[in-house]
This record gives structure tokens, sequence and C-alpha cells, in this order.
């Protein structure tokens, strides 16, 4: 999970990036202490320039007032083995990757030694509702929050809401000769994950929704390798998933209209490492101590469109 303030395709800040990153900074250093694992790896981003015109459009963006915190100013020469750069990089500032899978695995460890997680299903249709709150089959709670990503399209009670969800495939790559200690960025990523392996990616489709990786994704992310390195790789592993995307680039976060012991945190799309936390809080915040959302994040937003087809839609 890379998590980069600035959204380098069109230069323009990730909505409320500075606060973004300080909650990001302390959530995960809590839970580094709490589980005694290292999961946040600062590492630069360098944008690779294949022009003139891109180093000059960089110098432009970096003095821009909201991105000038997080746009390095200075052109950063190094030659990295494996990688034509006649033009030099822009350094991104504030950036690194989360080592999702290390987190979900030991937090996993730390839920079941703490008899906290069921590994099972989660069936909708077993939800009661009561003046305590809900109960799920022997458990009763007063709220449940719904973090399902691109499966929401399977919860009866949010599937209104308009997640699109972005399918992308990645590879991990074992490229001996490519010597590389920092994030690369250009059409794609190229992250080091040590012994010579890279993960690089990713593409983006919008009519799959599937995880399966395809011989088209597949077939992308080659050629796009092809123009950046310039040594040989193989391919370790491909895979895919599909992004929790929604139209207006902006989290659902929220509780359900008539069943308010119901809430969703989803919709964090490209960045959820860098978002989960601070929507997480907020979240909590607006259920425990009923401060509001903010209404660019609130699922309020999309009531008037969609709530009134649905209703209209009842027998």
């Amino acid at each position: 999970g890379l998590y980069n303030p600035v959204i380098l395709k069109r230069f323009s800040e990730v909505w409320k990036a500075q606060e973004q990153l300080v909650l990001m900074d302390e959530f995960y250093s809590q839970i580094e202490d709490k589980l005694q694992t290292k999961f946040n790896f600062k590492l630069p981003i360098l944008r690779k320039f294949f022009s003139i015109e891109e180093q000059n459009n960089w110098f432009t963006a970096s003095d821009k007032v909201n991105l000038a915190p997080f746009l390095s100013t200075k052109l950063i020469s190094k030659k990295y083995d494996g990688i034509d750069s006649p033009y030099d990089y822009g350094e991104v500032l504030h950036t690194g990757y989360v080592d999702t899978a290390l987190l979900l695995d030991r937090y996993k460890e730390y839920l079941l030694e703490n008899n906290l997680l069921l590994e099972e299903t989660f069936d909708a249709g077993y939800i009661e509702f009561f003046d305590f709150g809900v109960q799920y089959k022997n458990i009763q709670a007063r709220n449940i929050i719904f973090a399902e990503g691109f499966g929401l399209h399977k919860n009866p009670f949010f599937n209104y809401l308009p997640l699109d969800g972005t399918k992308g495939e990645l590879f991990i790559i074992k490229a001996p000769n490519l010597k590389l200690d920092v994030i690369v960025n250009t059409s794609v990523f190229i992250l080091p994950l040590g012994d010579d392996l890279f993960k690089v990616g990713a593409t983006y489709n919008w009519q799959d929704k599937t995880d399966d990786p395809t011989e088209e994704g597949k077939q992308e992310l080659v050629e796009r390798i092809k123009e950046i390195l310039m040594c040989d790789f193989e391919i370790v592993k491909h895979f895919g998933g599909v992004r929790p995307t929604v139209k207006d680039r902006r989290p659902l976060i929220g509780t359900h209209h008539e069943r308010t012991s119901l809430h969703i945190l989803n919709g964090l799309g490209t960045r959820g490492v860098m978002l989960g936390p601070a929507m997480a809080k907020a979240l909590f915040d607006k259920i425990e101590n009923e401060i509001p959302l903010d209404s660019e994040i609130d699922i309020k937003r999309f009531h008037k469109k969609y709530l009134k087809t649905l209703i209209s839609d009842r027998p």
C-alpha cells in the first residue's frame, strides 16, 4: 500500500493530505507498538522525467501553495542501475508504503489470540434489530460497521450507493540487475521489496469487476515496464483486485438512513492506507461523540438522488 500526498497525473493535492498524513503516522506508530512489528516504511517516491517539458511542469506545480510542501524543487540526478534517466527525477516528499499483507497477518493473529475474530462469511440475513442496537446470531452490539470494499454491492443495506470499482493488476518481478532503494513512479510504480524483487503496477480497468489476472493486463504491464527498465526481468507473480472507487473521488462514510445502528466505511479508492485512519476516526467520532461528518464524505450527499429511486421501487 503506497501513500503519496500528490496525484501526479494531474498535479493536484490529495484531499486534505496534510491532515491525513498526521493521523496516518499516529495510527501506524500506535499499531506498530501494539503488535511489536514495523509496517510503515518511509521511502522517497521519485517521478522519472521523460523531457525538459516534464521538468518544467514539475517546477510549475511545486510553486503552487498547496503542493509546495510535497514537491521538492531539487532535481534528483542519481543514476540507478537498470533505469535510463537522462532527464533526472523529481522527488515527492512525505511518501512511503505500508506492508498491508504483514499488517493483516499480524493483526489477525492478535485478534485470534484474544478471541475477537470469527473466521466465517458474514450473512446480513442474521441481523436482528432491538432497542439496544443489533444482534447477529449470538452476538449483541450497539453498532455494526461495514468495511467491505467492493463487496458493498452484496450488502442489502448500502448497495444503493454508487461504488464503481476499478480493477487493477500488478506484478511481482525479479530483476537482479535493477538496483533501486526508492519508489519510482512513471506510467507505473516500481517498489523495491528486497532480494531483487519488485512490486510493479498498476493497470486501470473500469469494466472488469473480477479479481482474476488477465492476459490483457499482463501485456499492458509488460509494455510499460519495458519502457522504463533497461534490464531483464522475470514475472514471479501476477495478481489483480478491484479498488473501491467512487465517482466523486470521496469516501463513503456514514450511517444508514433508517437503521441507525448500521454504518459504512468504504470508498477509499487507491489511497486506503493514507485515508483509512482519518476516515475511521471521523466515523468513530460521529458514532461515539456525535461529531458530524464532513459533508464531502458523508453518504448523505447521495441520498437525494439514490434513495428517491430506491424508495419509489418498493412494492
